[in-house]
C-alpha cells in the first residue's frame, strides 16, 4: 500500500483504482492473525482513501489469498455466507471512500472457485439492503461508469442484469 500511496501522490490528477478491496491477506503466516491483519489493512485503506484520485473495486475476496476459505469448498458458499464474511471489508471501504469512489467487481472467472456469478451478485445485494437508491446506483454501476467514462443505464441498480435470485 505504501507504493500505491507514493504513486497516487506522484500523479494526483490521474485516477487510480485499488483492486480487490485492497487485497487483504489471509494465508501463510497471516492465516491465524485475521484481527491483526484487518487492523493493518484498514489503516492502509484509510491512508489510501485520503487520496481523492483513488477509487476502490469491491470484490476479489473469494480468492485463496484472502484466507476466507470459500475457494474449493463443496458445496459452494451461499450469498448470505459470503455477505457475512465479506461485510467488514466491503463496509469499511464504503465508509472510507464513500459510494462515489467504490464499485462492485465480479473478478470472474477467478471467483468461480468460491461461488457462482449469481451468488456473488446476490451477496452484494444483501450487503447493500440498507443503502439508498443513489448509493446502490454508485456501487453497482455509476461509479464504474464515471471512472471508466462509460454510459450505463440500469432500471434497478439493486438487481444487475442476470443476477436474479437463484435460491442461494
Amino acid at each position: 500500500m505504501d507504493e500505491l500511496l507514493s504513486l497516487a501522490d506522484a500523479f494526483p490528477a490521474i485516477p487510480i483504482v485499488v483492486d480487490h478491496a485492497g487485497g487483504p491477506i489471509g494465508v501463510g503466516s497471516y492465516r491465524h492473525r485475521r484481527a491483526e491483519v484487518f487492523f493493518i489493512w484498514k489503516d492502509g485503506m484509510a491512508k489510501l482513501a485520503k487520496r481523492p484520485n483513488l477509487h476502490v473495486k469491491l470484490g476479489g475476496l473469494g480468492m485463496k489469498v484472502g484466507g476466507l476459505d470459500f475457494d474449493d469448498r463443496d458445496p459452494q458458499a451461499t450469498s448470505s455466507e459470503l455477505a457475512a464474511a465479506w461485510r467488514p471489508y466491503i463496509e469499511t471501504c464504503i465508509e472510507l471512500f464513500g459510494t462515489h469512489r467504490c464499485m462492485f467487481e465480479s473478478n470472474f472467472p477467478v471467483d468461480r472457485k468460491a461461488c457462482s456469478y449469481v451468488t456473488l451478485w446476490n451477496a452484494f445485494k444483501i450487503m447493500t439492503q440498507g443503502c439508498s437508491a443513489s448509493e446502490k446506483s454508485d456501487l453497482f454501476s455509476a461509479t464504474a461508469a464515471r471512472f471508466y467514462g462509460l454510459s450505463c443505464v440500469m432500471e434497478d441498480p439493486a438487481w444487475p442484469a442476470g443476477a436474479q435470485d437463484a435460491g442461494r
